[in-house]
């Protein structure tokens, strides 16, 4: 069986890249595939996220309302089964388990007792740990599989190293107690840490990677430890194994990035012989262990950063997947899907009616017709069944279709008095109750969304001619603005020249004349909006050519730097400044990133 982890930095993005869902799944072609920082809250799981045919998924989201942490994180496990619900195969677990405190149990009215071995953390520490969504555990009969996704901490935010170092203790204690208990583990998820010096590009490790880097190292049989890292264990020397990649850096095109996805093994192997003292799960069942690179964002014969590659979007997530081979894995008891699969979710499944609500609704159906017979039609069946309802039985004849005429006629006349925001379209349907000798109709308005207008005139709107009348009655309003002043019929009668060869009456002459005055007054509107144009058009050139004589060139290369804003929370908020275009790569390298940094001259404006 082949497992796979991959930080697919979004769930939604990557299945938007692939087409679907099982399109994405399958390209993986694993029996057992975890994924990390989904983005997605749990309201928002529907089928089309969650569920692809074959496979059984199990998900984790955030449940916290922290600033910045809504929709954040989030892991799945999506299994690859033949049957869901009778089945012998080790993909399909027997078990799944939200979170690994053991408080998250969805469905029960009252909280779920601590995991055993985590006695010294409270309730609360627990369930802020779990909160974040970062785990799946899932019961494989001969394994226990934990997806994670690790925390990040940089060296300054003390908050978030204090909140890693909790996660990572209490991970580890839950290790330990199924240890205990005989159980094989896999660790497989994007831990957020880079072990050894091979692991990273950087020579300088940061300061906060370092007590992690100890936790990790501990952990693994080297140094005395339980648990194997598997991509070591089969490639132990290979250098520049990254899985992950600055995503703002086109680090990528030097393969300049971290291994910090990995897979983790420990306990003994299937084998019943009992005197083979050197055997263990990784030796005797772990076929092969890599990464697979073809799902990196920057591929050969992608631009160049500094050839204008900056401003190319690469499609992909910034990490890369790794991949485990198993063999001699047994099948194990018969067993169906565990109810904490997303097929189990209210919003993939729909809600279940009860008997109860059926009965209910059809009790409601029989009172409501015995008050009256309610039939609701739109404006065309009515007209189409008129004759009809003039001759229902009980009702007197002509007084119905009387009634309904008189009744639509006061209706649409008022209607039309207070129509303004609403819709005829909208008032279409009726309400006709049919009971007794009386008919009754009712409208419903709904009123009509109006379409939003823009505040902000365009310089065009500044030279248009006025569309108001040159008699300037009807509004009220004053014309004298862009309006042309035209000689009335007597002054052309009594004191302008008719030539003899101009046909038509003197009416028709002097909307000739007004036509000619008003063609040339176009041709003078238009030549000066083109010379608008044209010079707004030249400033803008020159902005242009003054922003980039301001970029500075960057000492290594003496090529324009790109300009950049500070993001991060501080006292340089929203200051600019100018770094290096090339791609960062190892400092030998003299075609990559040379390290140039400047601020830019002016402050950002305090708040």
């Amino acid at each position: 069986m082949k497992i796979v982890t991959y930080n697919v930095n979004g769930l939604r993005p990557r299945i938007a890249q692939f087409g679907s869902l099982p399109k994405l799944l399958n390209s993986l072609d694993a029996d057992i595939i975890c994924v990390q920082e989904t983005k997605l809250r749990r309201q928002e799981l529907t089928a089309d996220l969650v569920m692809a045919e074959g496979y059984e998924s199990f998900f984790s989201c955030t449940r916290t309302s922290e600033r910045g942490r809504t929709g954040y994180s989030g892991v799945a496990t999506f299994c690859r089964v033949k049957s869901a619900f009778s089945s012998d195969e080790v993909a399909l677990p027997v078990a799944a388990e939200e979170g690994f405190t053991g408080l998250l149990e969805i469905g029960k009215g009252e909280m779920a007792a601590a995991a055993e071995g985590l006695e010294e953390f409270s309730k609360d520490e627990l369930l802020k740990v779990d909160g974040e969504g970062r785990c799946i555990i899932t019961d494989h009969g001969h394994f226990v599989l934990f997806n994670l996704y690790g925390p990040r901490a940089v060296c300054d935010d003390t908050e978030r190293i204090e909140f890693k170092l909790k996660f990572f203790k209490i991970l580890q204690k839950r290790w330990e107690s199924l240890l205990l208990q005989g159980r094989r583990i896999f660790v497989v998820g994007d831990l957020n840490i880079a072990p050894t010096s091979l692991d990273r590009c950087d020579a300088e490790p940061e300061f906060e990677n370092n007590q992690f880097r100890r936790w990790f190292r501990s952990m693994l049989v080297e140094n005395k430890g339980s648990f194997f890292d598997v991509f070591r264990a089969k490639h132990p020397n290979r250098r520049e194994a990254y899985t992950c990649w600055p995503q703002n850096t086109g680090a990528e095109e030097f393969n300049y990035g971290s291994r910090i996805d990995h897979i983790l093994c420990a306990g003994s192997c299937l084998h019943q012989e009992q005197d083979l003292q050197s055997h263990n799960f990784v030796t005797c069942h772990v076929k092969e262990c890599d990464i697979l690179t073809q799902y990196k964002r920057w591929k050969p014969g992608n631009s160049l950063r500094w050839k204008g590659g900056q401003s190319i979007k690469l499609e992909g997530s910034d990490h890369a997947p790794v991949y485990t081979s198993l063999l001699e894995i047994p099948s194990v008891f018969q067993h169906s899907t565990p109810s904490l699969s997303a097929r189990y979710i209210p919003m993939v499944r729909g809600l279940q009616q009860t008997l109860v609500s059926v009965l209910m609704k059809r009790q409601t159906a029989e009172q409501v017709n015995s008050d009256g017979d309610i039939i609701k039609e739109s404006c065309s069946e009515r007209e189409r069944s008129s004759s009809d309802h003039c001759s229902t039985p009980g009702v007197p004849s002509g007084n119905s279709c009387s009634s309904s005429s008189q009744n639509f006629e006061l209706l649409s006349s008022k209607t039309n008095e207070h129509s303004n925001g609403f819709s005829m379209e909208d008032t279409c349907n009726t309400l006709v109750t049919l009971g007794g000798q009386r008919t009754k109709t009712m409208w419903s308005i709904k009123p009509k969304k109006k379409a939003k207008r823009s505040s902000q005139l365009s310089l065009r709107s500044f030279f248009q001619k006025s569309s108001i009348p040159s008699n300037g009655v009807g509004n009220g309003t004053d014309t004298s603005t862009n309006q042309i002043d035209v000689p009335d019929s007597n002054h052309l009668s009594n004191e302008t020249p008719i030539p003899e060869n101009q046909s038509g009456s003197p009416k028709q002459r002097e909307l000739n004349s007004g036509a000619s005055i008003e063609d040339q007054d176009e041709v003078d509107v238009c030549s000066l909006e083109k010379e608008k144009n044209s010079f707004a058009l030249m400033e803008w050139q020159r902005l242009q050519q003054v922003m980039q004589n301001s970029i500075p060139l960057c000492k290594g290369h003496r090529e324009p730097c790109v300009a950049r804003v500070v993001r991060k929370r501080g006292a340089n908020f929203g200051r600019r400044f100018y770094v290096c275009a090339r791609a960062e790569g190892p400092a030998s390298n003299p075609e990559a990133n040379c390290n140039y940094f400047k601020w830019a001259a002016s402050k950002p404006r305090q708040k």
